[in-house]
Formats: structure tokens, sequence, C-alpha cells
């Protein structure tokens, strides 16, 4: 099939069903508000990404952007590499090309986090090397409740309960994007059904030792209950919100307090002191972060536990999140941890 037709078919497909046009419109709105001509769109050969690929090539088809697809095969299951083989092939006859990248990392422990630091890690690296500003993430509706019910089992304050945000900078060049958090994952299944002819099941999606699974199963049990998702996906948007208001207060406090050296990071002891609990943690939170360049902080219980030994002596010296926690005189002193 060749370039225009395989063009003119995708469109046909799309527009011709209302609500696909729908969900297209919306993933066009958001990425002309980017306003970038390179995104990495990151495939997985679920259906939510397939149907983000799908919306991905008929945007590149009336834009001049350029579209980069990648796979990271997490090496985790022994068909792994064959899995990704055949959704390369799958795209192939669509005229998408894509790239695998195989993790040879051993995983053996806290499966899900470690699997997504190196999926992400593969992903910058590549957008570092191919100067491509923006990731893209198929993440959904329910990928959003799912991870509000994920860290309200954990205690999370406002910025865990206010879930994924659609924009996030990963580093100084990076940006990570979620165009498709306000879709239903049925929508997306749709897509991928009729622009591929279905999508890959993994297996590790039924699992129920991983949390997420867990309370995925609850979905329907919760909703025949009268506990509706699009009211919770609502909720998770006033929460975002009321984050994003606390947020302008938080960053000038944090000027006040905070002191950026070349390998370190300085905390005035003193005017730490006078913030609450909440803000004490937002700072040394976002401290660590600063620090490792990270995108992802500390654990909110682990943050407070550090908070409360710094506050018990004159000379603790304590790590956290790759990063030597230190008092010396009226000063908290956060720098990377020398590992030998």
């Amino acid at each position: 099939m060749s370039k225009k037709n395989s063009s003119a078919n995708l469109s046909l497909t799309i527009n011709k069903h209302k609500e696909f046009s729908k969900i297209y419109l919306l993933f066009k709105s958001k990425l002309n508000l980017l306003k970038k001509k390179s995104f990495l769109i990151a495939v997985s050969g679920g259906p939510d990404s397939l149907a983000l690929t799908a919306l991905s090539k008929l945007y590149s088809y009336e834009t001049k952007c350029k579209f980069f697809y990648v796979l990271v095969d997490h090496n985790l299951r022994k068909n792994s590499s064959k899995e990704a083989k055949l959704v390369k092939q799958l795209l192939s006859k669509h005229k998408i090309p894509l790239r695998i990248m195989k993790n040879k990392k051993k995983i053996d422990h806290n499966i899900q986090n470690l699997a997504r630091e190196i999926r992400y890690n593969f992903l910058t690296s590549f957008c570092k090397k191919k100067k491509i500003p923006v990731i893209l993430t198929a993440h959904n509706l329910e990928d959003q409740v799912e991870t509000f019910f994920i860290r309200l089992s954990r205690g999370s304050g406002l910025d865990g309960l206010s879930s994924m945000r659609p924009i996030n900078k990963l580093n100084k060049t990076v940006t990570l994007a979620r165009p498709l958090l306000e879709v239903k994952k049925e929508k997306l299944i749709n897509i991928s059904n009729k622009i591929f002819g279905g999508y890959f099941k993994d297996p590790s999606n039924r699992s129920k030792k991983f949390l997420r699974i867990r309370i995925r199963k609850l979905k329907i049990p919760l909703e025949s209950s009268g506990i509706n998702y699009d009211r919770i996906f609502q909720s998770i948007k006033n929460l975002a919100s009321s984050r994003d208001t606390l947020n302008l207060y938080f960053m000038n406090i944090y000027k006040d307090v905070v002191v950026k050296e070349k390998n370190k990071i300085l905390i005035d002891f003193t005017d730490l002191n006078k913030l609450n609990t909440e803000m004490q943690m937002r700072v040394l939170k976002k401290a660590i972060k600063d620090v490792m360049k990270s995108y992802y902080s500390p654990r909110s219980k682990k943050i407070l536990n550090l908070l409360n030994n710094v506050k018990l002596s004159l000379t603790a010296k304590l790590t956290l999140g790759g990063c030597v926690i230190m008092r010396h005189k009226n000063h908290l002193i956060v720098k990377k941890e020398i590992k030998v």
C-alpha cells in the first residue's frame, strides 16, 4: 500500500466514526498546543499505545511533524522478544517503522517501578540522540483513576492524589506528554481493533501480584456499586487544580529557604522549621529531585521519617533517593551520595 493510500484509508477510518473523530480532534488540539516538530511514541503493542500510534500517524499526514516509534523490550518474559517483533511486523504493514530497544539489565524486584524507570531511561536517551523534545505515552482515564487508588492506598497527600500530570519535564530537553488522559480505554481498544485488527495482550496484566492489576479488577464491582470512574476522574482534576495553586505558593517559599550551589543544595534550617510539615516535606522532596535531576521523588513516608530524624540530631547524616542529607550548623546540606 502506498503512503498516499495508507493516509487516505487511515483518515477515512478515523473520520467516518464520530467517536474516533472526536478523540482525534482532542489529540490534535493537545499536540498543537505543544508546538513541536518531532515526537517519540512509546509503543508497547497494547490497545492504548496502538491507538496512540494510529492517531499520531494521521497527525503526521496532516502536518510536517516527524514521529519516532520506539518499543522497549524489558526482557521479563521468555517470549518478549518474539512479541516485540510481531508488533514491529504489524506496524510495518501500515508503513510505520518501529525501533526495538532491548533491556539487558536483570529486573528481579520492584518489577513495575524498575521497568518504568528503565523504559524512560531508554526513551530519553533516544530523544537526546535524535534531538526529540517530546515523548508521548498512551495513559488513559482508567490509568489515571488506578493511579489515584494506588496512591490513596499508600496514604498519599495532595500531590499523589492528583495522579499523573498531562505534561511533565523529564529533564532539561525532554518533556513527557499524555494526550489521552481524558479518553476511556474502551474507546482506544475500539480504535486499535478497527485500524490494526487487534492488539497484543501482556500476560503480566492478569497477574494479581501487582497492586495496579488488583485495583484494575475492582472497576466493575465499584461501578456497579455507584462509584463512577468519570466522577473520580473529575475529582482528580479538581485536586490537580488545587495542587497547581499550592505549587505557586510553594515555589516562592522554596526560593526563600534554599541556596543552590554547584553540587549541593543548602536549606536554611531555621526558616525550614517555621513552615508546616507539608511544606517542609515539599522542600526536601524538591531538593532531592533537583540534586539528582530525577523525575520521581522519594515517597512521602520516607521524607517524613528523614525530616523527623534530622530534627532529633544536630549531627544527622542520612541517605535517601541517592542523596546524602547532613545537618551542619544552621543548614541542611543535600548532595549526591558517593558510593564506593
